[in-house]
């Protein structure tokens, strides 16, 4: 069960989408200038060296974050995305990945905070080194699914929650379903981001069809399809399924995958946004 490190997929095009909204969630949020916490479940080692075994073991992060990184024509939330990758590397070379706290931190204002679990014990220990030391952020080793529950209701009454299992075991699926559905019964009003890995649709459409009958409005899907489904192994589609998205977020997914869709696309490739739950 612990045996996933995001190291092996960190920058793959499925961490180009959910960072590009993610970072636009974040600013939709800050339109208001009222505190705000960020919850990350499953947040991972917080950055990743693109040279290291992992990376290079499988190369994903040719087929992502580097197609977009010498682009001089990214619409406006990619460019934001690129900005803060560039951020973490020298100017004209593409070594090291942030992960999700990471982007979240370098767009945190003072009056923002952020709980990350993680249960790995290699990942906590640099997520720890890392960010821990802020008084602004609490890093936690445990189970982020039973955190998220302890985590709500925030004293900020807004949050953006992300929810990024590996999905290694079949069951993590449902587990996903049943933990948000709870921790919305506590806290209906924060922005809930469920990233999903289609491996085998009928898995991942069985999570979906829990959330849509649980009588929870406002469910947006965003995804990205890099090859059309298949039995054969791997992944040929990933998205978020996001909850309460704020204003404008649907027209901002949408222009993102516009320009990703053909750009990433490796034969037979699809994107949508769709709501699937309205008002």
């Amino acid at each position: 069960m612990l045996s996933y490190r995001h190291g092996y997929h960190a920058g793959n095009y499925a961490d180009v989408l959910k960072h590009t909204l993610l970072l636009q969630t974040l600013k939709l949020m800050h339109k208001k200038n009222k505190p705000m916490v960020y919850i990350d479940t499953h947040a991972g080692a917080g950055g990743y060296a693109l040279s290291d075994e992992f990376a290079q073991k499988t190369g994903e992060y040719l087929e992502g974050v580097a197609k977009l990184w010498n682009k001089d024509d990214l619409p406006p939330p990619l460019q934001d995305y690129i900005n803060d990758v560039k951020h973490f590397n020298s100017p004209d070379k593409l070594e090291l990945y942030p992960g999700s706290p990471s982007f979240v931190d370098m767009n945190l204002r003072d009056n923002d905070r952020m709980v990350l679990h993680e249960l790995h014990s290699a990942d906590f220990a640099t997520l720890d080194e890392q960010l821990g030391a802020d008084k602004k952020i609490k890093v936690i080793k445990g189970d982020g699914l039973q955190g998220l529950i302890a985590a709500v209701p925030p004293l900020e009454r807004r949050a953006v929650v992300l929810i990024d299992p590996s999905y290694e075991i079949k069951t993590d699926y449902q587990e996903v379903s049943k933990a948000v559905i709870q921790a919305h019964k506590r806290f209906a009003t924060g922005v809930y981001m469920i990233w999903y890995p289609v491996v085998n649709r009928a898995q991942t459409e069985s999570m979906f069809e829990l959330l849509k009958q649980s009588g929870i409005r406002r469910q947006l899907r965003i995804e990205q399809a890099i090859k059309a489904d298949s039995d054969e192994f791997g992944m040929t589609a990933a998205g978020l399924w996001v909850i309460n998205p704020p204003w404008q977020l649907d027209e901002i997914a949408q222009t993102t995958l516009d320009y990703l869709g053909p750009l990433l696309n490796q034969g037979g490739g699809s994107t949508q946004v769709t709501w699937e739950v309205g008002e």
